[in-house]
């Protein structure tokens, strides 16, 4: 009787222990300084989780302002390559005696400095004068680049020169060489004169279009044998 006494105290006692514990623990959790111990956790977690937001919106504005850099720079770049021009009117003297007049309706002028050139991808008309500011002859072709450095120019797609002289030529590119005042192509061309047309592969001319031979004639016909079906 004495033991089971002794161990229903000692279970009393346990119990009777671990209410006073729950009972303190509830006054703990109760209290005013458990409280502001808990809001003060939260504050701390939601300021450690707002200053992670912040980093990551700091890494992406960076990484956006790189990228708009990026392109703002790309973009200033591209700007930079050329300019355009319109009606466009460039005048070669010699001794203020003018000698050739280039026109066209729109000029792309590239800023490369190792390369400069002009190009005409609205076509071009070049006219040619003597010493006494006549004109000698004219060519024109539906597109043209010139290159600063060379001093030359090369017109392409349906390009023709006229001479004073009635003579026409046809070809689909020719290079006018500004400093030797000479036209040259190795392209297939075609040229008219009053009584005659030559074909052939291979041309060379004075600016002027009073000198002029073909490399590689390949045939010759006469005009007063043609019908009118191949007159021009």
């Amino acid at each position: 009787m004495k033991k089971n006494r002794k161990r229903k105290e000692r279970i009393e006692y346990r119990i009777s222990n671990k209410e006073q514990g729950i009972s303190k623990l509830s006054k703990i959790f109760e209290s005013p300084v458990f409280d502001k111990l808990l809001k003060s956790l939260f504050l701390v977690r939601y300021s450690l989780f707002n200053s992670f937001l912040v980093l990551c919106s700091i890494f992406i504005l960076a990484a956006c302002e790189n990228d708009l850099e990026e392109v703002n720079q790309a973009i200033s770049q591209d700007d930079l390559k050329y300019e355009t021009m319109q009606d466009v009117e460039l005048l070669y003297s010699d001794s203020a005696i003018l000698r050739v007049k280039v026109m066209g309706d729109k000029m792309l002028r590239y800023l490369d400095t190792k390369t400069p050139t002009q190009e005409f991808p609205e076509g071009i008309e070049v006219d040619f004068f003597d010493l006494n500011g006549r004109t000698q002859s004219v060519l024109t072709s539906k597109y043209a680049i010139r290159y600063e450095k060379k001093n030359e120019i090369i017109v392409k797609d349906s390009v023709v020169w006229k001479s004073k002289r009635n003579e026409r030529l046809e070809t689909e590119e020719l290079i006018w060489d500004e400093k030797q005042n000479k036209v040259y192509t190795k392209k297939f061309v075609k040229i008219t004169r009053p009584d005659e047309i030559v074909y052939g592969y291979g041309f060379e001319a004075d600016q002027d279009f009073n000198q002029w031979e073909i490399n590689a004639i390949t045939g010759t016909i006469k005009v007063d044998g043609l019908t009118d079906e191949f007159k021009e």
